[in-house]
């Protein structure tokens, strides 16, 4: 990868094209802030149990996802004997993610962002108690894995802003019947919207009673027995659905996102894509993830062939 984007500088091979990282500097979104340890250390190999972590990452996000993973058909193959097994995850149709109580009802084990309400307090047994939860509920049953959870458990509740939120509002919930919206668009006063926002005023979350709420808006009760649909255009969609990533509570991709003009730097009447989005984000960060594979490649083919 020796051909340099002259915008964004992401790296990209010869026959790929000038615009697919960022529009030809169209796109123009800020930087990825570094987390704080031990996630920084487990994402890039330097800490002790990362080899544990990476090779089961998916399963540590889920233990802190807030939401649930859904598709409108998930494939299952059958065998000879009629038995049904998944050789891989294959799905149809749409995907989409939706959002439960902050309670559970009663009777009724925790689940997702439930679980960050174990114990109220974060005691040592409520942490053990979300611990088990989280392990139990992915099948991580290593001393080591319980150790990364444990720790990763501890930082968001300490960085996590839609957490924080959350939590803070808690005591606000009054009955069943109130809860806490985050409004899908504004951003908080003085802000400018590409800014590298948490929603942490009440212009972006609030505390309603009633349903008088707008489609796109997120609504988490205190405590009821239905699931909505988290709308993909939300800001905080990927931040709940991928917390290890957006372990701020960020905003992720949402449709007011402006082009920039390549020029004067002002914005532009167009948005931007979320598929521009997200292949900006990949190009940024593809250089070292990809010399990385490389040299594990070619050490595996040096290993392979003796």
């Amino acid at each position: 990868m020796d051909k340099e984007c002259p915008h964004c500088h992401a790296l990209k091979f010869k026959n790929e094209p000038a615009g697919m990282c960022c529009a030809s500097g169209k796109v123009q979104l800020p930087e990825i802030e570094t987390p704080p340890e031990p996630l920084n250390g487990l994402l890039n190999g330097t800490d002790p149990d990362s080899n544990v972590f990476l090779k089961s990452i998916l399963r540590f996000n889920s233990c802190f996802q807030m939401t649930s993973f859904g598709a409108t058909e998930i494939v299952r193959n059958t065998n000879e004997n009629g038995q049904q097994f998944n050789s891989t995850f294959k799905i149809r149709g749409q995907v989409y993610h939706k959002m439960g109580s902050l309670l559970p009802m009663p009777n009724e084990p925790h689940k997702f962002l439930q679980i960050y309400f174990m114990g109220g307090e974060d005691s040592g047994s409520a942490l053990a108690n979300r611990v088990n939860a989280r392990c139990n509920y992915n099948n991580l049953d290593s001393l080591y894995a319980r150790r990364i959870v444990s720790e990763l458990d501890a930082l968001l509740n300490e960085h996590n802003e839609l957490l924080k939120i959350f939590k803070s509002h808690m005591h606000q919930l009054q009955s069943d019947n109130h809860a806490i919206v985050i409004n899908p668009d504004k951003t908080p006063a003085g802000e400018h919207i590409r800014r590298f926002n948490a929603p942490v005023v009440d212009d972006v979350a609030r505390i309603m009673v009633g349903d008088c709420t707008a489609a796109r808006e997120i609504v988490i009760r205190r405590r009821n027995n239905n699931l909505q649909f988290i709308s993909d255009t939300h800001r905080s969609y990927d931040a709940l659905q991928y917390p290890l990533i957006f372990w701020k509570g960020q905003d992720g991709y949402c449709i007011n996102i402006k082009q920039r003009d390549t020029v004067s730097g002002a914005e532009t009447n167009k948005n931007v894509s979320s598929k521009d989005y997200y292949a900006y984000r990949l190009m940024i960060r593809r250089g070292l993830d990809n010399v990385i594979l490389r040299c594990r490649e070619l050490c595996q083919g040096m290993l392979s062939s003796g």
